[in-house]
């Protein structure tokens, strides 16, 4: 284990600042900083970025996200005993770390930064999945983000990046491959975390389409609960809670209705989708 910067090492910071992981906020640190490094470079280069980061904890992935060059880190914490250690890594940064006290749930994005940022984030499993479908549904397209490389439980990265007719596609691999190209980049033991998950976790680096279809979310989001709601029935079966005639449905989406919804194209759920919202 190296260090990238002449800060204390992360296993003395959060010793000396009682900094034991919480599991009611999804905590798990990283204390590798050869591998925090390798989670900061997986999307790509980042010298001269804007990166926001949710989570940072003791802020292992901020400083390798520092020490690699960028330009700003906008990082988010809930937890008022990590400030203390942010501001540390702050004040050794100079005007390159803003620090943001709240809850990232509830953060208006499109406000933080001036122009197109990458999100690069280990983020706290209990908000992961919100938070990721909260920016892939936002109103606003192209969205705040160049790309987001993200750390989540390896059974949840699967779902994500699920192409139609995997075992692991479902609603949340209908939402990413609406509105972005998704990819598992690599898996991280729970040996590599304090305290050790009982999961592997995956990162995973997502890019916004440029111009996807203009779908409402609610539609779409009513056609995926139905479909896979009752995922081993056929569509013609699982699509009758729509109050939207079957038969129109399945014309709408050039479906027989024998198929089964983890067989279903994105485009074909998308074009229920509109179906149901013209309806």
């Amino acid at each position: 284990m190296s260090q990238i910067d002449e800060l204390p090492p992360l296993s003395e910071v959060i010793a000396s600042h009682g900094l034991s992981a919480r599991r009611e906020l999804g905590q798990n640190f990283l204390l590798d900083m050869n591998l925090t490094r390798r989670i900061a470079l997986a999307g790509g280069a980042v010298a001269g970025k804007t990166v926001i980061e949710v989570g940072p904890g003791p802020g292992g992935l901020t400083r390798a996200l520092l020490a690699e060059g960028v330009a700003k880190v906008i990082a988010i914490e809930r937890d008022e005993r990590a400030l203390p250690v942010l501001q540390q890594i702050c004040a050794a940064y100079p005007g390159r770390l803003e620090i943001i006290s709240g809850d990232a749930l509830e953060i208006d994005y499109q406000l933080l930064a001036d122009g197109p940022a990458r999100v690069i984030a280990n983020l706290p499993y209990n908000i992961a999945t919100p938070l990721l479908t909260g920016w892939l549904t936002g109103e606003s397209w192209p969205p705040f983000f160049e790309s987001l490389t993200l750390m989540f439980q390896k059974e949840v990265a699967q779902r994500i990046c699920a192409q139609p007719g995997e075992k692991h596609f479902g609603r949340l691999g209908v939402l990413t491959g609406w509105r972005s190209e998704a990819h598992i980049m690599f898996d991280v033991q729970a040996s590599a975390f304090t305290p050790p998950p009982k999961v592997i976790s995956s990162v995973v680096h997502l890019t916004p389409k440029s111009a996807p279809r203009d779908v409402p979310v609610p539609a779409l989001e009513a056609v995926t609960r139905a479909a896979f709601g009752q995922r081993r029935k056929m569509v013609r079966q699982s699509l009758k809670g729509l109050n939207v005639p079957v038969e129109q449905l399945l014309e709408a989406g050039g479906l027989k209705g024998t198929e089964r919804a983890e067989t279903l194209a994105v485009g074909s759920f998308l074009d229920l989708a509109e179906c149901v919202a013209g309806y």
